[in-house]
């Protein structure tokens, strides 16, 4: 998975689990801050992370996740562990 895909995919589900035009969703952007999500919309957020990419995110890690790129750099890590050297 390129890093391009990765990124078009994290934002497709904010995107759809905000209700944000994909076109305002910036690599920065704090879920809460700048896209308006409250704790329950915080949550389906995450449920969609980790149907779209077929992982697990544990509580204590999901609260760290609080912009868009630390999404990104979270799934691109789990996805470097889960691949055999």
């Amino acid at each position: 998975m390129t890093m391009e895909t990765l990124e078009q995919r994290v934002k497709r589900v904010v995107a759809t689990e905000l209700a944000v035009e994909l076109a305002q969703i910036g690599n920065q952007d704090s879920f809460v801050e700048n896209l308006g999500a409250d704790s329950l919309a915080r949550v389906e957020l995450v449920s969609a992370l980790e149907a779209e990419f077929d992982l697990t995110i544990p509580d204590d890690e999901a609260d760290g996740l609080q912009t868009v790129q630390q999404v990104i750099d979270y799934v691109l890590q789990a996805n470097e562990q889960a691949v055999p050297a």
